[in-house]
């Protein structure tokens, strides 16, 4: 069996378990609701599996078929639910691993990441909330609709830091368990 053809095949595998994985996650926190975000990170670090060995097509293919099954298999009625995925946290690895292999300087990334991030949780704000958050003739209600985009993008970005952090901390360690299973 020549190399190549093991390494497409092992390509294939990796990309299946981690369609397969993230599908669970995204399931999960769609049927459940208080999983929701759990499930979002979960299936995130999923998704890191091909990127372990460098196979970006077979991680682009396994983000692509996790979000079509994931809305077949059971999360139809709440396709909304997975805006926040399919924008941000389903493509986050990648782009983090196409950092790293391009040697992109880091700051630059996390200005650009964070704006994507924080543009993610204000796409997610009006899906969810309709622009407004509880009963408008609230006080405390209407100044955080007033003021909601300064919450988002502050807020967003300095929580954003931490988590780009864990993210590139939690792809380290698929690194390891990957490099494990097949050298």
């Amino acid at each position: 069996m020549s190399k190549k053809r093991n390494s497409k095949s092992f390509e294939i595998a990796l990309s299946a378990i981690s369609c397969a994985l993230a599908i669970i996650f995204l399931l999960l926190g769609t049927l459940s609701g208080w999983l929701l975000a759990t499930g979002y990170i979960m299936a995130q670090i999923c998704l890191m599996i091909p990127l372990s060995k460098g196979f970006y097509v077979g991680d682009v293919l396994a983000y692509i078929g996790t979000c079509i099954l994931t809305i077949l298999l059971g999360a139809i009625g709440q396709a909304w639910l997975l805006v926040p995925f399919i924008m941000f946290f389903g493509l986050h690895p990648l782009i983090n691993a196409l950092q790293l292999r391009f040697n992109i300087n880091k700051w630059i990334a996390y200005i650009v990441k964070a704006i994507w991030f924080d543009f993610s949780l204000w796409v997610m704000y009006i899906l969810v909330f309709g622009s407004s958050i509880g009963d408008p003739s609230i006080e405390i209600y209407r100044i955080i609709n007033d003021y909601i985009l300064v919450f988002i993008f502050v807020g967003g970005t300095i929580i954003f830091f931490v988590y780009d952090y864990i993210m590139f901390k939690c792809q380290m360690i698929v690194n390891s368990l990957v490099y494990r299973i097949h050298k």
